[in-house]
């Protein structure tokens, strides 16, 4: 569901034409959203620090038959500057990497160097704060933890443990500003998905789900309570560089 709904919203805001578009995936893990994008004629270069992730990805790419728009590298995100030359992509994901990078404003920064124009976009895809206050409750019925969340700058990790940052309306607002980037569209996803009660199907229903989902993550009142905020956003001016 996360990754069929960011991948909705960041269509809608695509070029009609695509064939020449150069794309960087951040943080790519297994390259689900690279294939679908290379699918549609964009030309991905797929950035991880793990090796293993690079050769799954490499594999989804040899099996989707797109491996000719694909180039992977390895690498740590909080190196962008130094190995890929300035304005390179017309698009860069920052989807659910900026949780666990150790200076989240630092990458933004980097990759916002990284864009080609004041038109390029950065898709940022981020845990939201207020999500896991409604987790904490919902889920768990842990209500030591959903007031602890409603502060809280760090989650827990359910699928693979170990800490994980939460950001809020505000933080993510800084965040852009002092990268130099504004939103262009915010979007929710995973608004209401994760509270489903059983008697409702999520594989048989899912389409209905999705559509339901589709229509409060546009809504600004549920934005805010989603799991994962989504920002796509576009350069305001020349990117600040940090000194060397």
């Amino acid at each position: 569901m996360r990754l069929d709904l960011s991948f909705e919203n960041l269509q809608n805001f695509l070029p009609r034409s695509t064939s020449f578009l150069r794309v960087l995936d951040i943080g790519c893990g297994t390259g689900v959203l690279a294939v679908r994008l290379a699918r549609m004629g964009l030309h991905v270069t797929l950035l991880d620090e793990s090796l293993p992730m690079l050769d799954l990805a490499k594999c989804a790419a040899r099996d989707a038959g797109v491996t000719e728009s694909i180039a992977l590298k390895h690498g740590d995100a909080a190196q962008l500057a130094n190995l890929f030359e300035a304005g390179s992509f017309d698009l860069i994901l920052c989807h659910n990497i900026l949780e666990y990078v150790d200076d989240p404003c630092a990458v933004l920064r980097s990759a916002a160097g990284l864009l080609r124009n004041p038109s390029g976009i950065i898709s940022i895809l981020v845990r939201n704060q207020s999500g896991e206050v409604l987790k904490a409750v919902i889920q768990a019925g842990d209500l030591a933890a959903a007031e602890h969340n409603l502060t809280a700058e760090w989650g827990r990790e359910s699928l693979y443990g170990g800490r994980v940052r939460v950001f809020t309306a505000e933080s993510m607002q800084a965040m852009l500003a002092a990268a130099s980037l504004a939103i262009t569209a915010e979007r929710g996803v995973r608004v209401v998905s994760d509270y489903l009660p059983p008697m409702v199907s999520r594989s048989d229903e899912y389409e209905r789900i999705f559509e339901l989902e589709r229509k409060l993550g546009r809504r600004p009142e549920f934005v805010a309570v989603a799991r994962y905020r989504h920002c796509l956003a576009h350069r305001t001016g020349p990117v600040m560089r940090d000194s060397a």
